[in-house]
């Protein structure tokens, strides 16, 4: 199936409410918006109603947002602008404007990496990342996914996981990896699922429609979009009630069921025309043409392509264009018009050369080919039928060669799932150890018992016992303090890698801004910079690490502290490990990547949650636990 960038829009959607799809909601909401003071309540509204138009009805949404933007600016709060910038940047690129977008999205990151707004961080990579994608830029687009799936993981956001790995399958369906994709997606639904998102675990079916479709599974695809379809048109989603009555209709069309095929399609048709939804409406004009071209009828082929020609015309949309044109170029070689075919074979190679798509320029050379011999010019066809074969043969090298880099990825996986699964069995035997201990615990408990009642007939026997036993216990004692003095050492170490990472994700901070200054050295070395703190925290385990070998040699300090008070954060824990490590304020802040005076009222935070009086020194505190 074609690509539909528009379709991963959704993705990017991290608003804070899901609203109902109905005249009453709308009607309240712009009522609130009508009474509501220029304050955080009315940015708020205005937030909802932009969420609300983005896909109902799209120029609704600019003067709401460059509203919001003023209106955040005014009143100096960081994050509603920040959000506004973000939804300008959803809205542009909803038309097609990238550049405009990318702008955008840009703002609004450094807004929210100043602010530390995790959402609106996740959510502007996620944008970045879908403009990368849908220009074909298909390693930067995972680039900057890793990014937003690494900062989710950190921050505990199951939204964003969710998001980032329903979007990382898409990335890899389209390089070709379509086992690892669907692995990808999966993994997305879990977290939806969990979620109870009904929207974007409709999402989730039609891309596991889409990958099990070009895994040759047609009936089962069909299946996953009759579920995602049954959810948009509850929620009244009629973009995507569009997208997903055309998805069906191309694979019923691939089944070569044409009658089903056409009722699927017409109804997108007539539903794509009533939203607007051009995208969708090209790409079902443009497969009714095929569907008619097949069935040998291509006189009533021709106009449903020069319709989709026309309108992708409209949106510079030059794939769609050379697309349609290929197909109806096909129709009139089948209605023995070679000399039009052959003008719409040209044009289409105007655009899949320079692009280097070369499945378009097979198609159109494969089309020149037959339209020579119509015209009886066999030199001619034959030298285009060659050019034909020798781009086959390219296409199935780069299968070939993809297959290859499948297979690759796919041992990697399975390597990686492995290790998980060993995990979990040394998991299990070492739970199976601690039971089996406490059962020699009991019994040994019952064997004093019984030797009290004995009495001195096992005195003796018992005190032979208690002496082997206090050399072996020394003996242990002895292993367990080398132990816990190779892991202080460890934890040392450990701890100075992390002021180090932190000092050096700090530098990097003052890089970007300085840089950020200037818009063309910006524009430059923003991507450079961003994949080398990806590159510096790719895979990165260091904080479990230290928290492993400060568990073991600090005596489960975590476990002390939450039974003093279970709502201590993670972000807390950290702070009072660091304290424990006799770490300076300054330290500690370059480590959280905060400022000192943040550190400050965090300990004050931690005190008060530790029920610790004025004069108790939280640090001394801690060291007694």
């Amino acid at each position: 199936m074609s690509k539909k960038p528009l379709l991963l829009l959704l993705f990017i959607l991290l608003s804070s409410t899901n609203f109902g799809q109905n005249n009453s909601r709308i009607d309240s909401l712009l009522t609130a918006y009508n009474q509501h003071k220029e304050d955080t309540l009315k940015l708020r509204t205005i937030n909802n109603l932009i969420n609300y138009y983005m896909y109902r009805n799209t120029p609704e949404v600019k003067p709401y947002a460059e509203e919001m933007l003023s209106l955040a600016r005014k009143l100096k709060n960081v994050k509603g602008e920040s959000l506004a910038l973000y939804q300008l940047g959803v809205y542009h690129y909803t038309i097609f404007e990238t550049d405009s977008a990318s702008n955008y999205y840009n703002q609004s990151l450094q807004l929210a990496l100043k602010d530390e707004d995790v959402p609106r961080i996740s959510s502007n990579y996620r944008g970045l990342s879908i403009i990368e994608f849908s220009q074909g830029n298909l390693s930067a687009a995972d680039s900057i996914n890793d990014l937003d799936l690494a900062n989710s993981i950190k921050y505990e956001d199951s939204i964003g996981i969710a998001l980032a790995y329903d979007f990382k399958g898409t990335i890899n369906q389209n390089k070709g990896y379509y086992d690892i994709a669907l692995a990808n997606v999966q993994q997305g639904l879990k977290y939806f699922e969990a979620l109870k998102d009904s929207v974007r675990i409709a999402d989730c079916y039609n891309h596991l429609a889409t990958l099990e479709n070009n895994l040759g599974n047609t009936r089962k695809a069909i299946d996953y979009n009759l579920i995602a379809l049954e959810v948009y048109q509850r929620e009244n989603d009629v973009f995507y009630e569009a997208q997903a009555l055309n998805d069906i209709g191309v694979m019923f069309k691939v089944l070569k069921d044409y009658e089903q095929s056409l009722e699927y399609l017409n109804k997108a048709i007539t539903i794509s025309e009533q939203a607007k939804a051009n995208e969708v409406l090209i790409s079902a004009l443009t497969t009714v043409g095929e569907v008619y071209d097949e069935q040998g009828q291509p006189q009533q082929a021709i106009p449903y392509f020069e319709k989709a020609i026309r309108l992708a015309e409209s949106l510079n949309s030059k794939r769609k264009i050379a697309l349609a044109q290929n197909k109806m170029a096909e129709a009139y070689l089948a209605m023995r018009q070679p000399s039009q075919a052959m003008q719409l074979a040209e044009a289409s190679l105007a655009y899949s050369v320079p692009n280097n798509t070369i499945s378009f320029q097979k198609v159109s050379q494969r089309v020149k080919s037959q339209a020579y011999e119509q015209l009886g010019n066999y030199a001619k066809a034959l030298e285009h039928h060659k050019n034909f074969k020798v781009l086959s043969d390219s296409i199935m090298n780069t299968e070939t060669s993809d297959n290859i880099e499948n297979l690759r990825a796919q041992f990697d996986l399975e390597k990686k799932e492995a290790r998980l699964a060993l995990q979990e069995q040394e998991i299990i035997a070492l739970d199976a150890q601690a039971e089996s201990d406490q059962l020699a615990k009991l019994l040994y408990g019952l064997g004093l018992a019984a030797a009290v009642i004995i009495g001195l007939l096992v005195i003796f026997g018992l005190r032979q016992r208690m002496r082997k036993n206090k050399i072996e216990r020394e003996k242990q004692e002895a292993i367990l303090r080398q132990e816990i003095e190779f892991k202080k050492k460890e934890l040392a170490s450990q701890t100075l890698h992390l002021v180090q990472k932190s000092t050096f994700i700090q530098e990097l901070k003052e890089n970007l801004e300085k840089i950020k200054a200037s818009p063309e050295l910006f524009k430059i070395e923003f991507r450079r910079l961003i994949l080398l703190l990806k590159k510096e925290r790719a895979e990165d385990k260091d904080w479990e690490v230290f928290k492993s070998y400060f568990s073991e040699v600090h005596n489960n300090f975590d476990d002390k502290i939450r039974k003093i008070n279970d709502t201590i954060t993670e972000k807390e824990l950290r702070l009072a490990s660091f304290l424990r490590m006799h770490l300076s304020t300054k330290e500690i802040a370059s480590m959280l990547n905060v400022l000192p005076d943040s550190v400050l009222k965090s300990k004050y935070r931690l005190k008060q949650k530790l029920n610790l009086d004025k004069d108790t020194d939280l640090t001394e505190f801690l060291n007694t636990l």
